[in-house]
């Protein structure tokens, strides 16, 4: 055993440099392979432990050093315990703490440190699942599954319904594939129900998107009826919905108290909405009663205001005044948990905060609460505009119930707001008194409310051409509140008709500075523009308004009318073209066109409108006029009779008409008929020449006995006809004569010579005919009741064919408030 000890020899204290050339045997690795003693620790715990931080022995050392050659007595470590890993009692420690370090007992000399055995080269690869195992197919069928069902909501979320249905099916068919797999490997309870009901559910859904609603039934049938599915009762609300919309009512309210059955009491909501749709359903199938029970229950529980609302409409139905009352109280009193606009007013100066409230301003939240906010404010509306007129006497006393209840709540604004509407029923009733004495109340309120009253009075004053009136109220509009676009439109238009165009310009311009959608007054400026023949500058402003109101009548007129000033009848065409298929039965509009292609030399267009017009309005003298001409030009006299008649029966005391019938019988070759009419003529105009004239060639080429009456007859005519020239002529010289001389006397014999031209003026001239009831002229616009004239539709385009006029509905947003 001391054969492998090694003692330190002796120093000699004298020489202070002995000892460092002197070779340590603990130092030597060169036999450390042949070492038993070492190789045996090492396949120890010793071999695992961490190194011994190595000392230099130095002169304070006064214990000798000793190696693990072979050692047989346990060695001590720098602390003086006893190291582990030497042998002790001839038992050796297994080696079980070096290999995660990346030691190992086969280590070889000089080999480098590869704790993460980088040097063995890459690991052997992973071994490849087996795909044609049955488990392995029906997991990649299930993943597949899932994945078309997914993609099926995706399409339907984008709109795409009928992709949408078409993977919601091929997820159908993979599903029950996978189900008769797993039947043929397991048994039936290890089937995934979940799978099965997701798909189920999703077809059903996108059958009821896709309006087939049979098929969506009998899905939700299958669901509802397997006993497997725990919550597929729930589903009868889905069939309910489909059910109303195919109106069958009863059906719906059926499932829908099925429903309310199968979900329990916790679920307050669904059940509130079950309540309502069954209150719908009710109001559909006219079982009010019924109906006043189901929004009762929730406006006790639950209280909404589309339920408040559906209650009010219920007792309107049964015309319970003091229930109407009471529902309205519940209506108004329904909480809207919104915060205020109090949150988003700063308190201080400190930027924090100012930024924090600008962030908030309008994000999603304040949307949405500006959107209930809203949606409330239309509930109210409505119902107390419905039920105004019923629960008192009159509307009045109505109204002004409707307007204490609300000043009573929290939404005392719309107070303001009835007001105003009660103006505006007056409006619809013709009383403009009672609605002036109501909108002028408003003179001393506060700003926003008195600019929109006194827009509303000057509008009203504008209608009645009391240019003043409107003109005051205007101002008071403009200056209650400069922002107010409406207000300073309104003093636009009084302006405008005032003809001052360029300070009605500037008006309307302040009006699109503050609210550049208010599309009056880009249309009026529009026209001030035309008015002040700035034609590109009033043709920017149309095409402007025609991207923002693509279908307006209006202003497609205006532009093509703008293209017509500009020599530009291609254009114009094109535009018109455009305003028909807007407004297709406007005459005006037809005419307009048949006239520029008649314009252009293409008659068979233009008899095609001047046609089509004449079908809608069968009373434009114009349009008649043109289609009897055209008949004629084409040698289709027989055809042009019937509109000259039409033009006799509108102008009855124009004789030119009942010429043009009797010239169409005789150059059509109808002798007698021509006679007859000119006869008839003759005795309803005895003094008209040209009908005597033509009376005296008919009757000399048909060889009558009544030409020598007719002769003298025209002789006559002719005389006095020319009596009456000289009249006129001596007339004219007196006249002149009389303002020549410029005597004293000349008022007396001016006030005579003007009454003798004045009644010489009164007589037909010599191209005229004669006619004794004098030469009046009936208003065109005559309406044949038994013709389609009765079902031709206003349009605003007719109204402004001839001259630019400002129609109602141009004059501010809220003149006319619904």
């Amino acid at each position: 055993m001391m054969q492998n000890v090694h003692l330190a020899p002796k120093v000699d204290e004298d020489d202070l440099y002995s000892g460092y050339n002197d070779y340590n045997p603990t130092f030597d690795t060169e036999d450390l392979e042949n070492d038993t003693a070492f190789q045996q620790a090492v396949r120890t715990s010793h071999g695992r432990r961490p190194p011994i931080t190595a000392k230099i022995p130095g002169t304070s050392a006064s214990r000798p050093l000793a190696t693990g050659f072979g050692s047989k007595t346990a060695l001590s470590s720098s602390m003086g315990r006893p190291m582990t890993g030497a042998i002790q009692d001839g038992l050796a420690r297994p080696l079980t703490a070096v290999h995660a370090a990346g030691y190992s007992k086969t280590a070889l000399r000089g080999s480098a440190f590869d704790p993460l055995g980088q040097a063995k080269g890459p690991a052997p690869p992973l071994e490849m699942k087996n795909e044609d195992t049955p488990e392995e197919k029906i997991r990649q069928l299930e993943k597949k599954v899932n994945e078309l069902v997914e993609e099926s909501c995706i399409a339907n979320s984008c709109g795409d319904l009928k992709l949408a249905l078409e993977k919601a099916k091929e997820a159908g068919r993979k599903e029950r594939a996978l189900v008769r797999q797993r039947e043929q490997i397991t048994s039936p309870e290890n089937i995934n129900l979940d799978l099965t009901y997701s798909v189920l559910f999703n077809l059903a859904s996108q059958y009821s998107a896709n309006e087939m609603y049979a098929e969506a039934l009998n899905t939700y049938q299958i669901i509802v009826k397997n006993k497997m599915f725990s919550n597929g009762g729930r589903l009868k609300v889905n069939m309910a919905n489909i059910y109303l919309k195919q109106r069958n009512y009863s059906k719906a309210i059926k499932f829908y108290r099925m429903a309310l059955d199968q979900i329990p009491s916790v679920h307050k909501e669904m059940r509130i909405k079950i309540m309502q749709n069954i209150g719908v359903a009710f109001i559909k199938t006219g079982r009010y009663t019924d109906g006043i029970s189901s929004f009762e229950h929730i406006m006790n529980t639950s209280p909404n205001l589309k339920a408040g609302f559906n209650l009010i409409l219920c007792y309107f139905a049964t015309g319970d005044r003091e229930q109407m009352k009471k529902a309205f109280q519940k209506l108004i009193a329904v909480p809207l948990e919104i915060d205020y606009d109090d949150k988003y007013v700063s308190p201080n100066d400190d930027p924090h905060t100012n930024l924090l409230i600008e962030a908030i301003k309008n994000d999603q939240l304040r949307q949405m609460e500006h959107e209930r906010k809203s949606m409330a404010e239309k509930y109210i509306m409505t119902a107390a505009k419905l039920i105004a007129p019923a629960i008192e006497t009159s509307f009045a006393v109505g109204y002004d119930w409707c307007v204490e209840a609300v000043k009573a709540s929290h939404y005392v604004e719309l107070a303001n707001d009835l007001e105003i509407n009660k103006a505006i029923t007056y409006l619809r009733q013709k009383d403009f008194y009672q609605a002036v004495e109501t909108l002028k109340m408003f003179e001393k309120k506060d700003s926003r409310v008195k600019s929109a009253a006194a827009t509303n009075l000057s509008f009203l004053y504008y209608l009645e051409n009391e240019l003043a009136q409107a003109t005051n109220y205007a101002d008071l509009a403009v200056n209650s509140d400069r922002y107010n676009p409406s207000a300073l439109t309104n003093k636009g238009n009084t302006v405008f008709a005032s003809a001052d165009y360029e300070k009605a310009a500037e008006f309307y311009k302040e009006a699109l500075r503050n609210d550049s959608s208010c599309t009056e007054a880009l249309y009026n400026i529009g026209l001030t523009y035309k008015k002040l023949n700035r034609i590109d500058e009033a043709l920017d402003c149309f095409l402007k308004l025609h991207a923002i109101l693509r279908n307006s009548a209006q202003v497609l007129y205006q532009i093509a009318s703008l293209y017509e000033l500009m020599e530009d009848p291609n254009q114009a065409i094109e535009w018109l073209m455009q305003l028909i298929s807007v407004v297709p039965t406007d005459s005006r509009v037809l005419s307009k066109l048949g006239e520029l292609y008649d314009n252009e030399g293409d008659k068979s267009q233009a008899f095609q409108y001047y046609y089509e017009s004449y079908r809608y309005f069968p009373s434009n003298i114009e349009v008649i006029e043109w289609l009897g001409a055209y008949y004629i030009d084409t040698q289709f006299c027989e055809k042009a009779i019937q509109y000259f008649e039409r033009a006799a029966l509108i102008q009855p005391t124009q004789v030119k008409w009942q010429l043009m019938v009797a010239s169409c019988y005789r150059r059509s070759g109808n002798y007698q008929k021509a006679l007859d009419t000119y006869k008839d003529i003759h005795r309803k105009f005895p003094e008209n020449v040209e009908c005597l004239k033509f009376l005296v060639r008919l009757c000399t080429d048909m060889g009558l006995k009544e030409v020598q009456e007719y002769v003298m007859k025209l002789k006559r005519v002719e005389k006095l006809k020319e009596i009456r020239e000289q009249r006129v002529k001596s007339g004219r010289d007196g006249s002149a004569r009389s303002r020549r001389e410029g005597s004293g006397g000349g008022d007396s014999g001016s006030a005579k010579g003007e009454r003798l031209s004045a009644k010489l003026r009164a007589l037909p001239g010599t191209n005229e005919p004669y006619e004794s009831s004098g030469n009046k002229e009936i208003d065109a616009s005559y309406v044949d009741p038994l013709g389609p004239q009765t079902e031709r539709p206003k349009t605003a385009a007719r109204k402004r064919m001839d001259e630019d006029e400002f129609a109602d509905e141009e004059l501010g947003d809220d003149l006319l408030p619904e």
